[in-house]
């Protein structure tokens, strides 16, 4: 198979990308080592309610994400956010009022982030998206590149790698990659990759019902933080919470742990919720390498020097690591996808 790019990919930016270049007469193939698209964007569906299990916002002052929304005529509201905030302390004693509900004005997708996800892949012609394709190496040609996965050999120009740059680490470059180029991709953490999220669902939105924002933050745990997760309107209801536990300790006592989540969510709210549903992204390898278990804030991200001209530019970074401004959130995902189609457009 020859074209002229390969976006190895199939998450916000690669998707992104598929959508610009056949606007615009790119030819392209796009190959995605999952059995879906969105990447870190995932939704599960519960009684034909959308949940989010990845990112669940996006925020004013996003202008791509905005134009995105807007573009393909999807719904957004903003974050529920009416009502008291809970705080347990480490001996599980919860007080209400305990502060103001961070997340207001956070803004989210009617139908989950996925929404934005099948949006994009919608406009590309089908049999130019590969799915269940994952890519274990990279050849230098005279003309180009092989990209090759277990099922098909591509030849292309060039590649866009539009996942984290340490799950690119586990590809097989040939030549090698400098030094320089390996320390890089090493050195970017792929955001929100060492995390867990659990998912509640309820039949009633208790929280709501008793005067309760559902935002809670907690020094007990399993959960830290806290938000209610529920559709625009109707139910199922939902609350979402971040689990404090190391990736490790996740592993090794899910079952445990989940049952500790339970309890814990009658504690905040004086309700046990019908299913809980866990999204542990370090157990995803096509997210998380070793090195994502463990994070601390948000980290300065942008293209480094050391990927800017890989193979004289046949080599091309793009997930939302490579957002200068908005790197890691949605919109750097987006941002990135506009960086490398200027790239290609002006050289």
């Amino acid at each position: 198979m020859d074209t002229d790019v390969v976006i190895v990919g199939g998450g916000l930016s690669g998707l992104a990308l598929a959508d610009e270049f056949h606007r615009t007469g790119v030819d392209f193939q796009l190959v995605e080592a999952r059995d879906r698209f969105g990447g870190r964007i995932h939704t599960a569906r519960v009684d034909g309610a959308a949940f989010d299990l990845g990112p669940a916002w996006f925020w004013q002052g996003q202008p791509r994400m905005a134009a995105a929304t807007k573009r393909f005529g999807l719904t957004v509201f903003e974050q529920y956010s009416t009502g008291d905030i809970v705080a347990e302390d480490q001996n599980g004693n919860v007080q209400r009022g305990a502060g103001f509900a961070s997340m207001a004005g956070s803004l989210r997708i009617a139908g989950g982030m996925t929404a934005l996800v099948d949006a994009f892949a919608e406009t590309v012609p089908a049999d130019r998206l590969h799915l269940g394709q994952a890519v274990f190496a990279i050849s230098q040609t005279d003309n180009g590149v092989i990209v090759t996965t277990d099922k098909l050999s591509i030849s292309a120009n060039r590649v866009i790698l539009a996942l984290p740059p340490r799950v690119a680490q586990t590809m097989t470059f040939d030549p090698a990659l400098s030094a320089d180029q390996s320390r890089a991709m090493g050195n970017i953490p792929t955001w929100m990759a060492g995390h867990a999220k659990y998912v509640a669902i309820y039949d009633k939105a208790y929280w709501r019902d008793a005067g309760l924002s559902g935002d809670a933050q907690s020094r007990r745990g399993p959960m830290v933080e806290v938000h209610d997760a529920s559709p625009q309107s109707g139910g199922p209801y939902a609350a979402f919470g971040f689990v404090g536990f190391d990736a490790d300790t996740r592993a090794a006592h899910r079952d445990e742990m989940t049952k500790m989540a339970a309890d814990q969510l009658e504690r905040l709210f004086g309700a046990t919720p019908r299913q809980l549903i866990l999204q542990d992204w370090a157990q995803e390898p096509h997210t998380a390498t070793p090195a994502d278990f463990t994070s601390a804030g948000h980290p300065a991200y942008g293209r480094p020097r050391a990927l800017a001209n890989i193979w004289d530019g046949r080599v091309i970074f793009g997930s939302s690591e490579m957002g200068q401004s908005f790197g890691g959130y949605l919109e750097g995902a987006l941002e990135a996808a506009q960086d490398v189609g200027n790239l290609l457009r002006h050289g």
